[in-house]
């Protein structure tokens, strides 16, 4: 009986939506101008100030995000108690599953009002995306090398199909920002067991913020390290305090939009091994920081 409703009740949803467009080209949804409009699914693709929602008819939509976007997890609680923990554009990471309430605008999207999702989600595509990026980024570093041994290739490639069939065991949740390259990067270190910017550190950051804001179509992808010292669960604390630090300083002191932050990611000491020297180790203590550009503008 319940699972009844439930079918239900989404198709009744996907008839609102199906009304509400005025076009449908191949597996994308057009919205029609003004018409208010809610869809449930999966982030599929994140863009500059949009992201694309895919439902569970493999329908894609695309959603503007503005200023004005409140971007709020379920509400929890009793009666009038029941609230939504408010979060940042930075949260809306692909693979998470939310609602999305908004208007159609001139251009066919879905400018969006509210998103809405589950905490739990939240956490859980966070932990699937740190430990499978090490991964490919592997991949990526042993693809540009045509004289490493096939051993070696095969063992990486292995272990990118494994993660891979990970990712399609829950639809496609992570994928990369694959339109976009590279324009400018930067590193800032800390001290052990510390996560508070230096002058120096600071300073870095300002001449990436600047070289940012004189782009079009930017996005910035911040990701924290910490070495192999201590506790696993501790340094994934740390390293995610460090990440959420430039991102905090990049969009108050230099008014970057955090919808142009893609979600800042602690990998905690994945990328670091035991044995090192002190000074690898103080190298492991880091935030990179990378302007990213679509490949048109590149």
């Amino acid at each position: 009986m319940n699972m009844t409703r439930i079918g239900n009740r989404n198709a009744i949803r996907g008839v609102v939506l199906t009304l509400a467009c005025g076009l449908m080209l191949s597996g994308g949804v057009v919205i029609s101008p003004g018409v208010k409009t809610e869809v449930n699914g999966r982030i599929n693709k994140r863009n500059v100030d949009t992201i694309t929602i895919r439902d569970a008819s493999d329908m894609e939509v695309t959603v503007l995000l503005t200023n004005d976007t409140a971007i709020k997890s379920n509400k929890k609680g009793l009666g009038v108690f029941r609230r939504g923990k408010n979060f940042e554009a930075t949260s809306l990471m692909r693979g998470l599953m939310v609602t999305v309430e908004g208007m159609g605008n001139a251009e066919g999207q879905l400018a969006a009002n509210e998103i809405r999702f589950n905490e739990a989600d939240l956490k859980e595509v966070m932990t699937v995306h740190s430990r499978v990026q090490p991964v490919e980024d592997e991949q990526k570093r042993l693809s540009g090398k045509l004289d490493e041994t096939g051993k070696v290739a095969t063992g990486a490639k292995e272990s990118a199909d494994a993660a891979h069939g990970r990712i399609d065991s829950v639809n496609d949740r992570i994928t990369g920002l694959d339109d976009f390259v590279v324009s400018q990067s930067t590193s800032v270190y800390f001290p052990l067991n510390k996560y508070t910017l230096s002058a120096s550190d600071k300073k870095m950051l300002d001449d990436l913020a600047t070289k940012a804001l004189a782009m079009k179509g930017y996005v910035i992808e911040v990701a924290g390290f910490a070495d192999s010292t201590g506790n696993a669960d501790k340094n994934l604390e740390l390293s995610q305090r460090r990440a959420d630090a430039v991102v905090q300083y990049l969009a108050l002191t230099h008014s970057i939009p955090p919808r142009r932050i893609v979600t800042p990611i602690g990998y905690g000491d994945l990328h670091s091994q035991d044995g090192k020297t002190p000074e690898a180790q103080s190298r492991d203590r880091r935030v990179d920081a990378k302007i990213l550009v679509n490949r048109g503008q590149a």
